[in-house]
Protein backbone atom coordinates (compact mmCIF):
# COMPACT_ATOMS: atom_id res chain seq x y z
CA UNK A 1 0.00 0.00 0.00
CA UNK A 2 1.36 3.06 -1.15
CA UNK A 3 2.72 5.75 1.71
CA UNK A 4 1.69 9.73 1.67
CA UNK A 5 3.53 12.00 3.68
CA UNK A 6 0.79 13.66 6.04
CA UNK A 7 0.87 16.60 8.76
CA UNK A 8 0.61 15.46 12.38
CA UNK A 9 1.10 17.06 15.65
CA UNK A 10 3.24 16.28 18.74
CA UNK A 11 0.92 18.22 21.14
CA UNK A 12 -2.61 18.56 19.56
CA UNK A 13 -4.68 19.17 22.93
CA UNK A 14 -2.29 22.77 23.32
CA UNK A 15 -4.82 23.71 20.54
CA UNK A 16 -7.14 23.91 23.25
CA UNK A 17 -5.69 27.51 24.65
CA UNK A 18 -6.33 29.09 21.12
CA UNK A 19 -9.18 30.93 22.38
CA UNK A 20 -7.77 32.31 25.73
CA UNK A 21 -7.38 35.72 24.81
CA UNK A 22 -10.94 36.12 23.80
CA UNK A 23 -12.19 34.39 26.70
CA UNK A 24 -9.63 36.44 29.12
CA UNK A 25 -10.41 39.53 27.13
CA UNK A 26 -14.18 39.59 27.72
CA UNK A 27 -14.14 38.08 31.39
CA UNK A 28 -10.93 39.26 32.96
CA UNK A 29 -11.57 42.73 35.14
CA UNK A 30 -9.78 45.49 32.66
CA UNK A 31 -6.25 46.73 34.11
CA UNK A 32 -6.75 49.81 36.18
CA UNK A 33 -3.65 52.17 37.49
CA UNK A 34 -4.16 55.29 39.58
CA UNK A 35 -2.70 58.53 39.51
CA UNK A 36 -4.22 62.07 39.04
CA UNK A 37 -5.91 63.77 35.56
CA UNK A 38 -4.24 67.12 35.93
CA UNK A 39 -1.33 68.10 38.19
CA UNK A 40 -1.77 71.97 39.07
CA UNK A 41 -1.06 74.19 42.25
CA UNK A 42 -4.42 75.97 42.07
CA UNK A 43 -6.35 72.97 41.72
CA UNK A 44 -8.33 73.68 45.01
CA UNK A 45 -8.98 76.89 43.91
CA UNK A 46 -10.24 75.49 40.52
CA UNK A 47 -12.60 73.91 42.19
CA UNK A 48 -14.00 76.11 44.66
CA UNK A 49 -14.73 78.73 41.97
CA UNK A 50 -16.13 76.31 39.30
CA UNK A 51 -18.31 74.59 42.13
CA UNK A 52 -17.48 71.20 40.20
CA UNK A 53 -16.70 68.03 42.39
CA UNK A 54 -14.29 65.88 41.12
CA UNK A 55 -14.51 61.97 40.96
CA UNK A 56 -12.23 59.22 39.41
CA UNK A 57 -11.88 58.46 35.79
CA UNK A 58 -10.83 55.96 32.82
CA UNK A 59 -8.81 56.72 29.80
CA UNK A 60 -8.64 53.61 27.52
CA UNK A 61 -5.79 53.44 25.09
CA UNK A 62 -7.39 52.69 21.59
CA UNK A 63 -5.92 49.69 19.77
CA UNK A 64 -6.43 50.08 16.00
CA UNK A 65 -7.73 46.64 13.81
CA UNK A 66 -4.13 46.04 12.59
CA UNK A 67 -2.42 46.14 15.92
CA UNK A 68 -5.09 43.70 17.42
CA UNK A 69 -4.79 41.46 14.24
CA UNK A 70 -1.05 41.41 14.54
CA UNK A 71 -1.61 40.22 18.22
CA UNK A 72 -3.76 37.44 16.83
CA UNK A 73 -2.05 35.88 14.55
CA UNK A 74 1.78 36.08 16.62
CA UNK A 75 -0.57 34.32 19.65
CA UNK A 76 -2.15 31.05 16.94
CA UNK A 77 1.80 31.17 15.50
CA UNK A 78 3.04 31.17 18.84
CA UNK A 79 0.63 28.37 20.10
CA UNK A 80 0.84 26.33 16.81
CA UNK A 81 5.02 25.94 17.34
CA UNK A 82 4.29 24.68 20.89
CA UNK A 83 1.89 21.68 19.30
CA UNK A 84 5.20 20.83 17.58
CA UNK A 85 3.88 19.76 14.04
CA UNK A 86 5.79 17.07 12.38
CA UNK A 87 5.56 16.51 8.87
CA UNK A 88 5.78 12.07 8.36
CA UNK A 89 7.59 10.63 6.09
CA UNK A 90 7.29 7.03 4.73
CA UNK A 91 8.52 4.68 7.07
CA UNK A 92 12.25 3.45 6.16
CA UNK A 93 12.59 -0.22 6.81
CA UNK A 94 16.52 -1.73 7.79
CA UNK A 95 17.60 -5.19 7.40
CA UNK A 96 19.17 -6.21 10.82
CA UNK A 97 21.71 -9.24 11.13
CA UNK A 98 20.17 -11.46 13.36
CA UNK A 99 22.49 -14.57 13.92
CA UNK A 100 26.28 -14.32 15.01
CA UNK A 101 28.22 -16.54 12.87
CA UNK A 102 31.53 -17.54 14.32
CA UNK A 103 34.29 -19.66 13.05
CA UNK A 104 37.05 -21.63 14.83
CA UNK A 105 40.15 -21.95 12.30
CA UNK A 106 42.86 -24.28 13.04
CA UNK A 107 46.31 -23.15 11.79
CA UNK A 108 48.71 -25.53 13.74
CA UNK A 109 51.60 -26.69 11.81
CA UNK A 110 49.89 -30.17 10.43
CA UNK A 111 46.98 -27.79 8.08
CA UNK A 112 50.54 -27.04 5.63
CA UNK A 113 49.95 -30.68 5.19
CA UNK A 114 49.47 -30.15 1.15
CA UNK A 115 46.43 -33.58 0.65
CA UNK A 116 43.62 -30.89 -0.98
CA UNK A 117 43.38 -30.67 -4.45
CA UNK A 118 42.13 -27.31 -5.47
CA UNK A 119 39.66 -26.61 -8.34
CA UNK A 120 42.18 -26.82 -11.03
CA UNK A 121 43.32 -30.22 -10.26
CA UNK A 122 46.65 -29.25 -8.03
CA UNK A 123 47.70 -30.38 -4.95
CA UNK A 124 47.20 -27.06 -1.86
CA UNK A 125 47.44 -27.46 2.10
CA UNK A 126 44.64 -27.98 4.10
CA UNK A 127 44.41 -24.82 4.79
CA UNK A 128 44.35 -23.21 1.17
CA UNK A 129 41.62 -25.23 0.78
CA UNK A 130 39.87 -23.90 3.75
CA UNK A 131 39.97 -20.66 3.11
CA UNK A 132 39.02 -20.81 -0.71
CA UNK A 133 35.27 -22.59 0.92
CA UNK A 134 35.49 -20.54 3.55
CA UNK A 135 35.77 -17.65 1.17
CA UNK A 136 32.71 -18.59 -1.19
CA UNK A 137 30.92 -19.68 2.23
CA UNK A 138 31.51 -15.84 3.54
CA UNK A 139 30.06 -14.72 -0.15
CA UNK A 140 26.81 -16.10 0.57
CA UNK A 141 26.03 -14.65 4.20
CA UNK A 142 24.51 -11.49 3.85
CA UNK A 143 22.93 -10.68 6.49
CA UNK A 144 25.05 -12.33 9.39
CA UNK A 145 27.38 -11.04 11.42
CA UNK A 146 30.81 -13.22 11.11
CA UNK A 147 33.94 -13.33 13.69
CA UNK A 148 37.01 -15.61 13.06
CA UNK A 149 39.28 -17.55 16.08
CA UNK A 150 41.96 -19.05 15.29
CA UNK A 151 44.23 -21.65 17.38
CA UNK A 152 47.45 -23.06 17.75
CA UNK A 153 48.95 -23.27 20.42
CA UNK A 154 46.52 -20.74 22.22
CA UNK A 155 43.31 -19.13 20.94
CA UNK A 156 43.00 -15.53 19.47
CA UNK A 157 40.79 -13.61 17.66
CA UNK A 158 41.27 -12.78 14.48
CA UNK A 159 38.16 -10.98 14.13
CA UNK A 160 35.38 -9.70 15.86
CA UNK A 161 31.72 -10.08 15.24
CA UNK A 162 31.19 -8.13 12.07
CA UNK A 163 28.59 -6.86 9.20
CA UNK A 164 31.63 -6.19 7.19
CA UNK A 165 32.17 -9.96 4.91
CA UNK A 166 34.31 -7.80 2.52
CA UNK A 167 36.62 -7.16 5.85
CA UNK A 168 36.24 -10.57 6.97
CA UNK A 169 37.07 -12.44 3.75
CA UNK A 170 39.95 -10.47 3.36
CA UNK A 171 41.74 -11.02 6.13
CA UNK A 172 40.92 -14.64 5.89
CA UNK A 173 42.70 -15.06 3.02
CA UNK A 174 45.93 -13.38 5.28
CA UNK A 175 46.10 -16.53 7.71
CA UNK A 176 49.38 -18.91 7.80
CA UNK A 177 50.15 -21.64 9.26
CA UNK A 178 51.64 -21.82 12.52
CA UNK A 179 50.63 -17.66 12.90
CA UNK A 180 49.43 -18.64 16.63
CA UNK A 181 51.61 -21.49 17.02
CA UNK A 182 52.39 -25.28 16.14
CA UNK A 183 49.67 -26.90 18.27
CA UNK A 184 45.94 -27.68 18.60
CA UNK A 185 43.96 -25.99 21.17
CA UNK A 186 40.61 -26.26 20.62
CA UNK A 187 39.18 -26.66 23.94
CA UNK A 188 40.38 -22.86 24.80
CA UNK A 189 38.93 -22.01 21.18
CA UNK A 190 36.13 -23.02 21.85
CA UNK A 191 35.97 -21.56 25.49
CA UNK A 192 37.44 -17.99 23.76
CA UNK A 193 34.09 -18.43 21.08
CA UNK A 194 31.60 -18.61 24.02
CA UNK A 195 32.63 -15.53 25.65
CA UNK A 196 32.86 -13.41 22.49
CA UNK A 197 29.09 -14.57 22.47
CA UNK A 198 28.59 -13.08 25.53
CA UNK A 199 27.59 -9.68 24.56
CA UNK A 200 25.80 -10.97 21.39
CA UNK A 201 21.91 -10.43 21.48
CA UNK A 202 21.39 -12.28 17.69
CA UNK A 203 18.60 -15.32 18.83
CA UNK A 204 20.87 -17.91 16.88
CA UNK A 205 24.79 -18.24 17.78
CA UNK A 206 26.27 -20.79 15.50
CA UNK A 207 30.06 -21.49 15.37
CA UNK A 208 31.65 -23.76 12.95
CA UNK A 209 34.94 -25.16 14.07
CA UNK A 210 37.34 -26.17 10.99
CA UNK A 211 40.48 -28.57 13.05
CA UNK A 212 42.66 -31.33 11.50
CA UNK A 213 44.47 -32.98 14.29
CA UNK A 214 43.52 -33.71 18.41
CA UNK A 215 43.92 -31.45 21.03
CA UNK A 216 47.35 -31.28 22.48
CA UNK A 217 47.34 -27.38 24.57
CA UNK A 218 43.91 -26.46 25.82
CA UNK A 219 43.70 -25.96 29.26
CA UNK A 220 39.98 -26.60 28.92
CA UNK A 221 39.10 -30.27 27.21
CA UNK A 222 36.53 -29.49 24.24
CA UNK A 223 33.68 -31.98 26.08
CA UNK A 224 34.05 -29.06 28.88
CA UNK A 225 33.55 -26.50 26.53
CA UNK A 226 31.00 -27.85 24.41
CA UNK A 227 28.69 -27.77 27.64
CA UNK A 228 29.49 -24.20 28.66
CA UNK A 229 28.61 -23.16 25.11
CA UNK A 230 25.08 -25.64 25.07
CA UNK A 231 24.39 -23.72 28.43
CA UNK A 232 24.58 -20.40 26.73
CA UNK A 233 22.79 -22.04 23.58
CA UNK A 234 25.75 -21.99 21.24
CA UNK A 235 25.55 -24.55 18.31
CA UNK A 236 28.97 -26.17 17.08
CA UNK A 237 29.48 -27.62 13.96
CA UNK A 238 32.61 -29.47 13.55
CA UNK A 239 34.22 -30.00 10.27
CA UNK A 240 37.16 -32.48 10.35
CA UNK A 241 39.90 -31.59 7.49
CA UNK A 242 42.31 -34.24 9.18
CA UNK A 243 43.05 -38.16 8.07
CA UNK A 244 41.92 -40.66 10.89
CA UNK A 245 44.71 -42.80 9.85
CA UNK A 246 47.68 -40.26 10.75
CA UNK A 247 49.46 -40.47 13.71
CA UNK A 248 50.97 -37.94 16.10
CA UNK A 249 49.26 -34.75 16.15
CA UNK A 250 47.93 -34.92 12.39
CA UNK A 251 46.21 -37.76 13.68
CA UNK A 252 42.48 -36.81 13.65
CA UNK A 253 40.46 -37.16 17.05
CA UNK A 254 37.18 -37.84 15.39
CA UNK A 255 35.35 -39.09 18.88
CA UNK A 256 35.84 -35.70 20.67
CA UNK A 257 34.93 -33.55 18.03
CA UNK A 258 31.71 -35.93 16.90
CA UNK A 259 31.01 -35.29 21.29
CA UNK A 260 31.31 -31.96 21.13
CA UNK A 261 29.01 -31.28 18.04
CA UNK A 262 26.60 -33.68 19.72
CA UNK A 263 26.40 -31.99 22.82
CA UNK A 264 25.71 -28.83 21.53
CA UNK A 265 23.05 -29.76 18.41
CA UNK A 266 25.20 -29.09 15.69
CA UNK A 267 26.56 -31.61 13.24
CA UNK A 268 29.83 -33.60 12.64
CA UNK A 269 31.15 -33.38 9.25
CA UNK A 270 34.20 -34.77 7.25
CA UNK A 271 36.05 -33.13 4.56
CA UNK A 272 38.84 -35.80 2.48
CA UNK A 273 39.09 -33.30 0.03
CA UNK A 274 38.29 -29.80 -1.15
CA UNK A 275 34.92 -30.67 -3.05
CA UNK A 276 33.59 -33.10 -0.13
CA UNK A 277 34.91 -29.76 2.10
CA UNK A 278 32.10 -27.07 -0.49
CA UNK A 279 29.47 -29.57 -0.15
CA UNK A 280 29.63 -29.27 3.86
CA UNK A 281 29.36 -26.28 3.73
CA UNK A 282 26.32 -25.97 1.36
CA UNK A 283 24.36 -28.16 3.93
CA UNK A 284 25.26 -25.58 6.62
CA UNK A 285 23.65 -23.40 4.38
CA UNK A 286 20.47 -25.49 4.11
CA UNK A 287 20.73 -25.86 8.04
CA UNK A 288 21.58 -22.49 9.25
CA UNK A 289 18.48 -20.45 7.25
CA UNK A 290 19.67 -16.82 7.06
CA UNK A 291 17.44 -15.18 9.71
CA UNK A 292 16.73 -11.34 9.13
CA UNK A 293 15.06 -8.99 11.38
CA UNK A 294 13.67 -6.20 10.53
CA UNK A 295 13.70 -2.68 12.27
CA UNK A 296 11.44 -0.48 10.53
CA UNK A 297 10.81 3.64 12.08
CA UNK A 298 9.06 6.79 11.04
CA UNK A 299 10.76 9.33 10.05
CA UNK A 300 9.39 12.70 11.35
CA UNK A 301 10.57 16.23 10.09
CA UNK A 302 10.28 18.80 13.28
CA UNK A 303 8.20 22.00 11.54
CA UNK A 304 7.95 24.46 15.02
CA UNK A 305 10.83 26.55 13.31
CA UNK A 306 8.17 27.47 10.66
CA UNK A 307 5.68 29.11 12.76
CA UNK A 308 8.49 30.97 15.37
CA UNK A 309 10.12 32.41 12.33
CA UNK A 310 7.03 33.57 11.06
CA UNK A 311 6.39 34.95 14.63
CA UNK A 312 9.77 36.89 14.96
CA UNK A 313 8.82 38.38 11.23
CA UNK A 314 5.42 39.39 11.96
CA UNK A 315 6.43 40.89 15.76
CA UNK A 316 9.41 43.12 13.99
CA UNK A 317 7.18 44.01 10.90
CA UNK A 318 4.32 45.44 13.34
CA UNK A 319 7.54 47.15 16.06
CA UNK A 320 8.83 48.74 12.32
CA UNK A 321 5.36 49.86 11.21
CA UNK A 322 4.39 51.30 14.43
CA UNK A 323 8.05 53.51 14.60
CA UNK A 324 7.43 54.56 10.76
CA UNK A 325 3.92 55.63 11.76
CA UNK A 326 4.10 57.69 15.10
CA UNK A 327 6.60 60.91 13.22
CA UNK A 328 3.77 61.34 10.80
CA UNK A 329 0.79 61.11 13.53
CA UNK A 330 2.47 63.75 15.53
CA UNK A 331 3.51 65.89 12.49
CA UNK A 332 -0.10 65.84 11.59
CA UNK A 333 -1.16 66.54 15.28
CA UNK A 334 1.50 69.57 15.37
CA UNK A 335 0.13 70.74 11.92
CA UNK A 336 -3.41 71.20 14.05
Amino acid sequence: MAFSPSLAFAYPWLGLLWPSPALVYWLAPPYRSHRPAVRVPFFTALRRLSGAAPSEGASVSPRGLWRSLALFICWTLALLALTRPQWTLPPVHHEKPARDLLLLVDLSGSMDTQDFTNAAGEKVTRLAAVKQVLDDFLARRQGDRVGVVVFGDAAFTLIPFTADLKLARQMLGEMQVGMAGPKTAFGDAIGLGVNLFAASKAPAKTMIALTDGNDTASGVPPAEAAKIAKDRRVVIHAVAVGDPAAAGEEKLDEASLKEVAATTGGGYYRALDRDELAGIYRRLDAIEARKIETVSFQPRLELYWAPLAALALLSMAAQALRLVRRPRLRTAEAAR
